[in-house]
Protein backbone atom coordinates (compact mmCIF):
# COMPACT_ATOMS: atom_id res chain seq x y z
CA UNK A 1 0.00 0.00 0.00
CA UNK A 2 2.47 2.86 -1.01
CA UNK A 3 1.96 6.48 -1.84
CA UNK A 4 0.30 5.53 -5.20
CA UNK A 5 -2.35 4.11 -3.76
CA UNK A 6 -3.67 7.08 -0.60
CA UNK A 7 -6.45 7.68 -2.24
CA UNK A 8 -8.33 4.39 -2.59
CA UNK A 9 -11.27 3.96 -0.22
CA UNK A 10 -9.78 1.63 2.08
CA UNK A 11 -12.46 -0.78 3.58
CA UNK A 12 -10.20 -3.13 5.49
CA UNK A 13 -6.35 -3.78 6.64
CA UNK A 14 -5.97 -6.84 4.53
CA UNK A 15 -3.46 -7.67 2.06
CA UNK A 16 -6.19 -9.39 -0.82
CA UNK A 17 -7.89 -5.36 -1.08
CA UNK A 18 -4.75 -4.27 -2.25
CA UNK A 19 -5.73 -6.22 -5.96
CA UNK A 20 -9.16 -4.15 -6.11
CA UNK A 21 -6.77 -0.74 -5.22
CA UNK A 22 -4.52 -1.29 -7.67
CA UNK A 23 -7.42 -3.01 -10.48
CA UNK A 24 -9.34 0.57 -9.84
CA UNK A 25 -6.74 2.64 -10.05
CA UNK A 26 -5.81 1.11 -13.40
CA UNK A 27 -9.52 0.78 -14.51
CA UNK A 28 -10.11 4.75 -13.84
CA UNK A 29 -7.55 5.52 -16.34
CA UNK A 30 -7.78 3.03 -18.86
CA UNK A 31 -10.95 2.89 -21.00
CA UNK A 32 -9.60 1.08 -24.14
CA UNK A 33 -8.75 -2.97 -23.96
CA UNK A 34 -7.39 -3.67 -20.81
CA UNK A 35 -3.72 -4.80 -20.21
CA UNK A 36 -3.90 -6.45 -16.80
CA UNK A 37 -0.47 -7.21 -16.71
CA UNK A 38 0.44 -3.72 -16.26
CA UNK A 39 -1.32 -3.30 -12.63
CA UNK A 40 -0.77 -7.07 -11.63
CA UNK A 41 3.09 -7.28 -12.65
CA UNK A 42 3.59 -4.48 -9.34
CA UNK A 43 2.44 -7.14 -6.65
CA UNK A 44 4.53 -9.13 -4.64
CA UNK A 45 2.95 -12.12 -3.29
CA UNK A 46 0.86 -15.17 -3.70
CA UNK A 47 -2.49 -15.64 -4.93
CA UNK A 48 -5.34 -16.68 -7.03
CA UNK A 49 -8.27 -14.50 -7.79
CA UNK A 50 -11.26 -14.18 -9.77
CA UNK A 51 -12.20 -10.49 -10.81
CA UNK A 52 -15.47 -9.59 -11.99
CA UNK A 53 -15.64 -6.49 -13.85
CA UNK A 54 -19.06 -5.30 -13.72
CA UNK A 55 -18.56 -2.26 -16.76
CA UNK A 56 -17.12 -4.48 -18.60
CA UNK A 57 -19.17 -8.02 -18.10
CA UNK A 58 -16.02 -9.89 -17.67
CA UNK A 59 -14.58 -11.87 -15.11
CA UNK A 60 -10.63 -12.05 -15.03
CA UNK A 61 -9.10 -15.57 -13.15
CA UNK A 62 -5.08 -14.58 -12.24
CA UNK A 63 -2.45 -16.55 -10.46
CA UNK A 64 0.62 -15.54 -8.82
CA UNK A 65 3.85 -15.42 -10.98
CA UNK A 66 4.92 -19.04 -10.22
CA UNK A 67 1.70 -20.72 -9.00
CA UNK A 68 2.15 -20.94 -5.31
CA UNK A 69 -1.53 -20.36 -4.69
CA UNK A 70 -4.27 -22.98 -6.97
CA UNK A 71 -6.94 -21.94 -9.19
CA UNK A 72 -8.71 -24.79 -11.92
CA UNK A 73 -11.84 -23.97 -13.87
CA UNK A 74 -14.05 -25.92 -16.03
CA UNK A 75 -16.17 -25.45 -18.95
CA UNK A 76 -19.49 -27.20 -18.79
CA UNK A 77 -21.33 -28.36 -21.90
CA UNK A 78 -24.50 -25.99 -21.46
CA UNK A 79 -21.23 -23.05 -21.43
CA UNK A 80 -21.59 -22.42 -17.54
CA UNK A 81 -17.73 -21.53 -16.05
CA UNK A 82 -17.06 -22.98 -12.92
CA UNK A 83 -13.54 -22.17 -10.74
CA UNK A 84 -12.01 -22.98 -7.59
CA UNK A 85 -8.85 -23.65 -5.75
CA UNK A 86 -9.76 -27.35 -5.32
CA UNK A 87 -11.11 -29.46 -8.22
CA UNK A 88 -13.46 -31.44 -5.42
CA UNK A 89 -15.29 -27.72 -5.00
CA UNK A 90 -16.25 -28.23 -8.41
CA UNK A 91 -18.29 -31.59 -7.52
CA UNK A 92 -20.87 -29.59 -5.64
CA UNK A 93 -22.09 -28.19 -9.04
CA UNK A 94 -24.88 -30.71 -10.48
CA UNK A 95 -23.34 -30.47 -13.89
CA UNK A 96 -20.03 -31.53 -13.00
CA UNK A 97 -18.76 -35.15 -13.43
CA UNK A 98 -15.53 -36.03 -12.32
CA UNK A 99 -13.32 -38.59 -14.55
CA UNK A 100 -9.49 -39.23 -14.60
CA UNK A 101 -7.75 -37.57 -17.67
CA UNK A 102 -5.70 -40.71 -18.94
CA UNK A 103 -2.99 -39.11 -21.29
CA UNK A 104 -2.83 -36.52 -18.45
CA UNK A 105 -2.02 -39.52 -15.70
CA UNK A 106 0.39 -41.22 -18.09
CA UNK A 107 2.71 -38.14 -18.22
CA UNK A 108 2.41 -37.40 -14.29
CA UNK A 109 3.68 -41.13 -14.25
CA UNK A 110 6.34 -40.35 -16.72
CA UNK A 111 7.22 -37.40 -15.58
CA UNK A 112 6.39 -37.14 -11.85
CA UNK A 113 4.34 -34.25 -12.00
CA UNK A 114 1.74 -33.07 -14.29
CA UNK A 115 2.62 -30.93 -16.78
CA UNK A 116 1.49 -27.54 -18.07
CA UNK A 117 -1.97 -26.45 -17.46
CA UNK A 118 -3.14 -29.53 -17.07
CA UNK A 119 -4.78 -32.04 -13.87
CA UNK A 120 -5.44 -35.50 -13.29
CA UNK A 121 -9.00 -34.95 -13.76
CA UNK A 122 -10.35 -34.65 -17.92
CA UNK A 123 -11.91 -31.55 -18.36
CA UNK A 124 -10.28 -29.86 -15.63
CA UNK A 125 -7.50 -27.24 -16.50
CA UNK A 126 -5.29 -25.09 -13.93
CA UNK A 127 -5.05 -21.08 -14.76
CA UNK A 128 -1.32 -20.77 -15.29
CA UNK A 129 1.37 -19.80 -13.29
CA UNK A 130 1.54 -15.85 -14.02
CA UNK A 131 -1.24 -15.81 -16.39
CA UNK A 132 -4.28 -13.69 -16.60
CA UNK A 133 -7.48 -14.83 -18.22
CA UNK A 134 -10.13 -12.89 -19.12
CA UNK A 135 -13.28 -14.83 -19.86
CA UNK A 136 -16.85 -12.79 -20.97
CA UNK A 137 -20.21 -14.04 -22.08
CA UNK A 138 -21.34 -14.56 -25.96
CA UNK A 139 -24.91 -13.54 -26.90
CA UNK A 140 -26.23 -16.95 -25.81
CA UNK A 141 -25.16 -16.46 -22.66
CA UNK A 142 -22.31 -18.89 -22.89
CA UNK A 143 -18.90 -18.31 -21.10
CA UNK A 144 -15.65 -17.98 -23.89
CA UNK A 145 -12.14 -17.43 -23.20
CA UNK A 146 -11.90 -13.85 -24.49
CA UNK A 147 -7.87 -13.22 -23.78
CA UNK A 148 -5.08 -14.37 -22.14
CA UNK A 149 -1.90 -12.08 -21.41
CA UNK A 150 1.07 -13.31 -18.88
CA UNK A 151 2.07 -11.01 -16.02
CA UNK A 152 5.68 -12.54 -15.80
CA UNK A 153 7.73 -13.98 -17.81
CA UNK A 154 10.89 -16.03 -16.63
CA UNK A 155 13.85 -14.88 -18.00
CA UNK A 156 17.49 -15.99 -17.22
CA UNK A 157 20.75 -13.37 -17.87
CA UNK A 158 23.82 -15.49 -16.45
CA UNK A 159 26.46 -13.23 -15.39
CA UNK A 160 29.53 -14.03 -14.07
CA UNK A 161 29.85 -15.32 -10.50
CA UNK A 162 31.88 -12.71 -7.84
CA UNK A 163 33.48 -14.90 -5.34
CA UNK A 164 33.64 -12.13 -2.80
CA UNK A 165 30.39 -9.76 -3.76
CA UNK A 166 28.25 -12.72 -5.17
CA UNK A 167 27.13 -15.11 -2.03
CA UNK A 168 26.29 -11.94 0.22
CA UNK A 169 24.08 -10.07 -3.00
CA UNK A 170 22.65 -13.58 -3.72
CA UNK A 171 21.66 -14.07 0.41
CA UNK A 172 20.59 -10.40 0.68
CA UNK A 173 17.56 -11.19 -1.76
CA UNK A 174 16.85 -14.07 -0.13
CA UNK A 175 16.67 -11.89 3.39
CA UNK A 176 14.14 -9.17 1.61
CA UNK A 177 12.05 -12.33 0.56
CA UNK A 178 12.10 -13.36 4.14
CA UNK A 179 11.38 -10.25 5.30
CA UNK A 180 8.08 -9.56 3.50
CA UNK A 181 7.07 -12.63 4.53
CA UNK A 182 7.75 -12.73 7.93
CA UNK A 183 4.97 -9.50 8.37
CA UNK A 184 1.55 -11.43 9.42
CA UNK A 185 -0.93 -10.60 12.14
CA UNK A 186 -0.62 -14.06 13.78
CA UNK A 187 2.62 -16.25 15.08
CA UNK A 188 4.74 -17.61 12.26
CA UNK A 189 6.49 -21.10 12.01
CA UNK A 190 9.05 -22.73 9.93
CA UNK A 191 9.36 -26.12 8.74
CA UNK A 192 12.62 -27.35 9.67
CA UNK A 193 13.77 -30.69 7.91
CA UNK A 194 16.98 -29.75 9.26
CA UNK A 195 18.28 -29.70 5.17
CA UNK A 196 20.40 -26.78 4.05
CA UNK A 197 16.99 -24.80 2.26
CA UNK A 198 15.01 -25.10 5.64
CA UNK A 199 17.59 -24.43 7.80
CA UNK A 200 18.59 -21.10 5.59
CA UNK A 201 14.94 -20.23 6.28
CA UNK A 202 14.94 -20.81 9.94
CA UNK A 203 18.39 -18.60 10.16
CA UNK A 204 17.26 -15.96 8.18
CA UNK A 205 13.55 -15.81 9.97
CA UNK A 206 15.11 -15.59 13.40
CA UNK A 207 17.83 -13.23 12.38
CA UNK A 208 15.19 -11.17 10.97
CA UNK A 209 12.71 -11.22 14.37
CA UNK A 210 15.81 -10.27 16.66
CA UNK A 211 16.70 -7.41 14.50
CA UNK A 212 13.12 -5.66 14.42
CA UNK A 213 12.27 -6.69 18.29
CA UNK A 214 9.53 -9.13 16.72
CA UNK A 215 8.47 -12.43 17.89
CA UNK A 216 11.26 -15.35 17.52
CA UNK A 217 9.84 -18.41 15.17
CA UNK A 218 9.31 -21.35 16.24
CA UNK A 219 10.05 -24.05 14.15
CA UNK A 220 8.88 -28.18 12.87
CA UNK A 221 9.66 -31.10 12.39
CA UNK A 222 8.46 -34.56 12.05
CA UNK A 223 10.29 -37.83 11.32
CA UNK A 224 9.31 -41.64 11.65
CA UNK A 225 12.36 -41.89 14.79
CA UNK A 226 14.66 -39.85 16.48
CA UNK A 227 17.78 -41.86 14.93
CA UNK A 228 16.44 -40.47 11.48
CA UNK A 229 18.81 -37.75 9.77
CA UNK A 230 16.24 -35.25 9.12
CA UNK A 231 15.78 -35.79 12.76
CA UNK A 232 18.90 -35.16 14.00
CA UNK A 233 19.85 -32.59 11.91
CA UNK A 234 17.09 -30.47 13.07
CA UNK A 235 17.76 -30.51 16.44
CA UNK A 236 21.08 -29.40 15.82
CA UNK A 237 20.31 -26.44 13.17
CA UNK A 238 17.46 -25.78 15.85
CA UNK A 239 19.79 -25.38 19.16
CA UNK A 240 23.04 -23.72 17.17
CA UNK A 241 19.53 -21.01 16.29
CA UNK A 242 17.67 -21.13 20.08
CA UNK A 243 14.78 -21.55 18.30
CA UNK A 244 11.67 -23.15 19.93
CA UNK A 245 11.83 -26.72 17.95
CA UNK A 246 8.56 -28.81 18.14
CA UNK A 247 8.88 -32.90 16.72
CA UNK A 248 6.83 -35.27 16.34
CA UNK A 249 7.62 -39.03 15.29
CA UNK A 250 5.09 -40.23 12.99
CA UNK A 251 3.04 -42.97 14.10
CA UNK A 252 3.83 -46.84 13.33
CA UNK A 253 0.61 -46.79 11.11
CA UNK A 254 0.20 -43.43 10.13
CA UNK A 255 -0.07 -44.56 6.60
CA UNK A 256 -2.44 -47.03 6.90
CA UNK A 257 -4.63 -43.98 9.11
CA UNK A 258 -3.83 -41.08 7.16
CA UNK A 259 -3.23 -41.34 3.40
CA UNK A 260 -7.09 -41.88 2.58
CA UNK A 261 -7.40 -38.06 3.60
CA UNK A 262 -3.85 -37.48 2.35
CA UNK A 263 -5.18 -38.51 -1.02
CA UNK A 264 -8.29 -36.90 -1.05
CA UNK A 265 -6.83 -33.09 0.02
CA UNK A 266 -4.27 -33.66 -2.51
CA UNK A 267 -5.75 -34.99 -5.22
CA UNK A 268 -2.54 -36.30 -6.82
CA UNK A 269 -1.02 -40.14 -6.41
CA UNK A 270 1.79 -39.91 -4.83
CA UNK A 271 2.05 -41.32 -1.76
CA UNK A 272 5.17 -41.24 -0.69
CA UNK A 273 4.82 -38.14 0.88
CA UNK A 274 2.27 -38.10 3.78
CA UNK A 275 4.85 -36.75 5.87
CA UNK A 276 3.40 -33.19 4.78
CA UNK A 277 -0.12 -34.06 6.59
CA UNK A 278 1.07 -34.53 10.56
CA UNK A 279 3.64 -31.71 9.84
CA UNK A 280 0.75 -29.25 9.10
CA UNK A 281 -1.42 -30.91 11.44
CA UNK A 282 1.30 -30.10 14.04
CA UNK A 283 1.89 -26.64 13.42
CA UNK A 284 -1.41 -25.64 12.71
CA UNK A 285 -2.24 -26.09 16.37
CA UNK A 286 0.19 -23.43 17.18
CA UNK A 287 0.67 -21.13 14.48
CA UNK A 288 -1.22 -19.90 11.21
CA UNK A 289 1.22 -19.17 8.96
CA UNK A 290 4.67 -20.77 8.07
CA UNK A 291 7.82 -20.35 5.45
CA UNK A 292 8.90 -23.37 3.81
CA UNK A 293 12.18 -24.24 1.77
CA UNK A 294 10.36 -24.93 -1.29
CA UNK A 295 11.45 -23.68 -4.57
CA UNK A 296 15.52 -23.52 -3.66
CA UNK A 297 16.27 -26.60 -5.36
CA UNK A 298 14.60 -25.39 -8.81
CA UNK A 299 15.71 -22.40 -8.66
CA UNK A 300 19.38 -23.57 -7.72
CA UNK A 301 20.29 -27.21 -8.96
CA UNK A 302 18.97 -28.84 -6.06
CA UNK A 303 18.21 -32.51 -7.20
CA UNK A 304 20.67 -35.44 -7.78
CA UNK A 305 19.16 -36.45 -10.69
CA UNK A 306 20.41 -32.65 -12.31
CA UNK A 307 24.34 -34.61 -12.20
CA UNK A 308 22.97 -36.86 -14.80
CA UNK A 309 20.79 -35.67 -17.16
CA UNK A 310 20.95 -38.22 -20.07
CA UNK A 311 19.76 -40.63 -17.76
CA UNK A 312 17.09 -38.76 -16.58
CA UNK A 313 16.07 -37.77 -20.13
CA UNK A 314 16.24 -41.65 -20.77
CA UNK A 315 14.20 -43.03 -18.33
CA UNK A 316 11.08 -40.66 -18.64
CA UNK A 317 11.24 -41.64 -22.32
CA UNK A 318 11.29 -44.79 -21.70
CA UNK A 319 7.90 -44.49 -19.52
CA UNK A 320 6.63 -42.66 -21.99
CA UNK A 321 6.64 -45.48 -24.49
CA UNK A 322 5.67 -47.82 -22.62
CA UNK A 323 2.17 -45.84 -22.68
CA UNK A 324 2.88 -45.51 -26.74
CA UNK A 325 2.20 -42.20 -26.15
CA UNK A 326 1.67 -40.13 -29.44
CA UNK A 327 2.71 -36.38 -27.98
CA UNK A 328 1.30 -35.01 -31.20
CA UNK A 329 -2.23 -35.81 -29.89
CA UNK A 330 -2.03 -34.07 -26.42
CA UNK A 331 -3.02 -31.30 -25.19
CA UNK A 332 -1.20 -28.83 -22.61
CA UNK A 333 -4.76 -27.95 -20.79
CA UNK A 334 -4.83 -24.45 -22.66
CA UNK A 335 -6.04 -26.49 -26.37
CA UNK A 336 -2.17 -26.31 -27.30
CA UNK A 337 -1.03 -29.25 -28.36
CA UNK A 338 1.89 -30.41 -26.39
CA UNK A 339 4.09 -31.40 -29.65
CA UNK A 340 3.90 -27.58 -30.26
CA UNK A 341 5.72 -27.30 -27.16
CA UNK A 342 7.87 -30.23 -27.07
CA UNK A 343 7.05 -32.69 -25.04
CA UNK A 344 9.70 -34.93 -25.15
CA UNK A 345 12.28 -34.99 -22.41
CA UNK A 346 15.07 -34.97 -24.99
CA UNK A 347 14.04 -31.53 -25.82
CA UNK A 348 14.37 -30.17 -22.28
CA UNK A 349 17.32 -31.77 -20.07
CA UNK A 350 20.34 -31.01 -22.59
CA UNK A 351 22.00 -29.11 -19.93
CA UNK A 352 21.08 -27.28 -16.60
CA UNK A 353 20.04 -24.30 -17.72
CA UNK A 354 17.42 -25.59 -20.16
CA UNK A 355 16.30 -28.47 -17.44
CA UNK A 356 16.06 -25.95 -14.50
CA UNK A 357 13.73 -23.72 -16.83
CA UNK A 358 11.64 -26.67 -17.61
CA UNK A 359 10.77 -28.21 -14.45
CA UNK A 360 10.57 -23.98 -12.73
CA UNK A 361 7.82 -23.35 -16.11
CA UNK A 362 6.19 -26.84 -16.84
CA UNK A 363 5.02 -28.25 -13.43
CA UNK A 364 7.77 -29.81 -11.53
CA UNK A 365 7.20 -26.36 -9.28
CA UNK A 366 3.98 -25.44 -9.31
CA UNK A 367 2.37 -28.62 -9.88
CA UNK A 368 4.31 -30.86 -7.79
CA UNK A 369 6.20 -29.15 -4.86
CA UNK A 370 3.69 -26.11 -4.27
CA UNK A 371 1.17 -28.49 -4.79
CA UNK A 372 1.90 -30.06 -2.19
CA UNK A 373 2.78 -27.48 0.79
CA UNK A 374 -0.70 -25.03 -0.34
CA UNK A 375 -3.17 -28.21 -0.28
CA UNK A 376 -1.81 -30.09 2.90
CA UNK A 377 -1.28 -26.47 4.38
CA UNK A 378 -4.79 -25.27 3.69
CA UNK A 379 -6.17 -28.73 4.17
CA UNK A 380 -4.94 -28.25 8.05
CA UNK A 381 -5.93 -23.81 7.75
CA UNK A 382 -2.39 -23.55 7.63
CA UNK A 383 -0.60 -20.53 5.02
CA UNK A 384 2.22 -21.63 3.40
CA UNK A 385 4.66 -18.93 2.72
CA UNK A 386 7.81 -19.56 0.55
CA UNK A 387 10.63 -17.10 0.24
CA UNK A 388 12.70 -18.76 -2.32
CA UNK A 389 9.80 -17.47 -4.70
CA UNK A 390 10.65 -13.71 -4.10
CA UNK A 391 10.54 -12.22 -7.14
CA UNK A 392 13.88 -10.52 -5.95
CA UNK A 393 15.63 -13.84 -5.25
CA UNK A 394 14.08 -15.54 -7.85
CA UNK A 395 15.81 -12.98 -10.39
CA UNK A 396 19.29 -13.17 -8.62
CA UNK A 397 18.96 -16.97 -9.31
CA UNK A 398 18.63 -17.05 -12.51
CA UNK A 399 21.66 -14.67 -13.04
CA UNK A 400 23.82 -17.68 -11.59
CA UNK A 401 26.34 -19.12 -14.09
CA UNK A 402 26.15 -23.27 -14.89
CA UNK A 403 28.79 -23.30 -12.08
CA UNK A 404 27.58 -22.02 -9.24
CA UNK A 405 25.03 -23.99 -9.54
CA UNK A 406 26.15 -27.91 -9.91
CA UNK A 407 29.11 -30.23 -10.44
CA UNK A 408 29.76 -33.79 -10.05
CA UNK A 409 30.08 -34.19 -6.27
CA UNK A 410 27.59 -30.98 -5.19
CA UNK A 411 24.72 -28.93 -5.74
CA UNK A 412 23.21 -25.61 -5.30
CA UNK A 413 26.82 -24.19 -4.87
CA UNK A 414 26.35 -20.90 -4.92
CA UNK A 415 23.58 -21.19 -2.09
CA UNK A 416 25.72 -22.85 -0.35
CA UNK A 417 28.10 -20.37 -0.08
CA UNK A 418 25.92 -17.76 0.62
CA UNK A 419 24.63 -19.62 3.53
CA UNK A 420 28.40 -19.73 5.02
CA UNK A 421 27.41 -15.77 5.87
CA UNK A 422 24.31 -17.07 8.47
CA UNK A 423 26.82 -19.01 10.38
CA UNK A 424 24.96 -21.84 10.34
CA UNK A 425 26.92 -25.37 11.27
CA UNK A 426 28.96 -26.35 7.85
CA UNK A 427 27.29 -30.08 8.09
CA UNK A 428 24.59 -28.42 7.30
CA UNK A 429 25.84 -25.87 4.86
CA UNK A 430 27.00 -29.00 3.05
CA UNK A 431 24.60 -31.39 3.87
CA UNK A 432 23.45 -33.36 0.39
CA UNK A 433 20.02 -33.52 -0.55
CA UNK A 434 17.78 -36.47 0.57
CA UNK A 435 14.43 -37.33 -1.24
CA UNK A 436 11.57 -36.23 0.41
CA UNK A 437 9.11 -38.81 1.87
CA UNK A 438 11.14 -41.65 1.72
CA UNK A 439 13.97 -39.42 3.75
CA UNK A 440 11.55 -38.76 5.96
CA UNK A 441 10.00 -41.93 7.04
CA UNK A 442 11.64 -44.76 4.96
CA UNK A 443 10.76 -47.46 7.26
CA UNK A 444 7.14 -46.43 7.10
CA UNK A 445 7.37 -45.95 3.23
CA UNK A 446 9.34 -49.13 2.65
CA UNK A 447 6.90 -51.18 5.17
CA UNK A 448 3.97 -50.16 3.37
CA UNK A 449 5.08 -50.74 -0.12
CA UNK A 450 6.32 -54.10 0.05
CA UNK A 451 3.06 -55.18 2.31
CA UNK A 452 0.94 -53.88 -0.75
CA UNK A 453 3.09 -55.00 -3.61
CA UNK A 454 1.34 -58.17 -4.63
CA UNK A 455 -1.74 -56.55 -4.44
CA UNK A 456 -0.40 -53.68 -6.47
CA UNK A 457 0.68 -55.85 -9.26
CA UNK A 458 -3.03 -56.89 -9.41
CA UNK A 459 -4.54 -53.84 -10.05
CA UNK A 460 -2.58 -52.41 -12.40
CA UNK A 461 -4.14 -54.74 -15.02
CA UNK A 462 -7.22 -52.75 -14.33
CA UNK A 463 -5.75 -49.90 -15.62
CA UNK A 464 -5.47 -50.12 -19.04
CA UNK A 465 -2.54 -48.31 -21.54
CA UNK A 466 -1.49 -47.58 -17.82
CA UNK A 467 -0.57 -50.84 -16.69
CA UNK A 468 2.60 -51.45 -18.44
CA UNK A 469 3.97 -47.83 -16.38
CA UNK A 470 2.64 -49.09 -12.90
CA UNK A 471 4.49 -52.69 -12.99
CA UNK A 472 7.35 -51.38 -11.89
CA UNK A 473 6.42 -48.67 -9.65
CA UNK A 474 4.01 -50.39 -7.22
CA UNK A 475 4.17 -46.86 -4.71
CA UNK A 476 2.51 -45.07 -7.93
CA UNK A 477 0.38 -48.02 -8.41
CA UNK A 478 -1.14 -47.98 -4.57
CA UNK A 479 -1.43 -44.53 -5.54
CA UNK A 480 -3.43 -44.21 -8.63
CA UNK A 481 -6.15 -47.02 -6.59
CA UNK A 482 -6.41 -44.93 -4.07
CA UNK A 483 -6.72 -42.13 -6.20
CA UNK A 484 -9.45 -43.74 -8.20
CA UNK A 485 -11.51 -44.76 -5.26
CA UNK A 486 -11.63 -41.63 -3.40
CA UNK A 487 -12.51 -39.29 -5.85
CA UNK A 488 -14.03 -41.24 -8.89
CA UNK A 489 -16.09 -43.77 -6.98
CA UNK A 490 -19.15 -43.69 -5.77
CA UNK A 491 -19.70 -40.75 -2.41
CA UNK A 492 -16.58 -39.24 -3.06
CA UNK A 493 -16.56 -36.88 -0.27
CA UNK A 494 -16.85 -39.19 2.54
CA UNK A 495 -15.32 -42.36 1.26
CA UNK A 496 -11.92 -40.68 2.84
CA UNK A 497 -13.12 -42.16 6.34
CA UNK A 498 -13.42 -45.50 4.93
CA UNK A 499 -10.19 -47.92 5.90
CA UNK A 500 -7.90 -48.04 3.66
CA UNK A 501 -7.85 -51.48 2.99
CA UNK A 502 -11.39 -51.33 2.09
CA UNK A 503 -10.96 -48.26 -0.05
CA UNK A 504 -8.55 -50.44 -2.53
CA UNK A 505 -10.32 -53.22 -2.70
CA UNK A 506 -14.17 -51.09 -4.02
CA UNK A 507 -13.57 -49.17 -7.10
CA UNK A 508 -15.71 -48.34 -9.95
CA UNK A 509 -14.41 -49.44 -13.59
CA UNK A 510 -11.77 -47.01 -14.59
CA UNK A 511 -12.79 -45.53 -17.76
CA UNK A 512 -10.43 -45.25 -20.64
CA UNK A 513 -10.22 -41.56 -22.82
Amino acid sequence: RGSHLRSYPWRTSGDSETILALHKQYADNHTDEADHSQWISRLDGIWGFALWNHTRQELMLCRDPLGVKPLVRALLPDGTLIFSSEIKALQAHPEFSASPDIEALAVRLAYEYPLDMTTLFSGVTQVGPGTIETWTLDEEGRAFLKSVQHHYTQSRTTSNWNPISGPRLLLSSLQHSVESRMLSDVPIGVVLSGGLDSSLIAALARDYALDSGGQTPGCWTVASSEENPDFVASELVAGHLDLNHHTKVIEEQAFWNRLPKFVHDGEDIDITVLFWQPLFEEMSSKVKVGLCGQGADELHGGYPRYKDLAGHSNMIAKRLSRFNLDTSLLSSGDGMPWADQKVHPSHHFKDIHGTLDFELQRGQLSNFQLRLADRHGMAQGLEVRVPFLGKQHVSASNDLPTSMLISESTEKLALRQASVQTGLPESIVQRPKLPAGTATAPELVTSLIEELTPHAMEWSADYGRLAPMLMDQPDMAIGIRLFHSIHFTDDPGTRRTKPMMDLLDDVSPWPEN
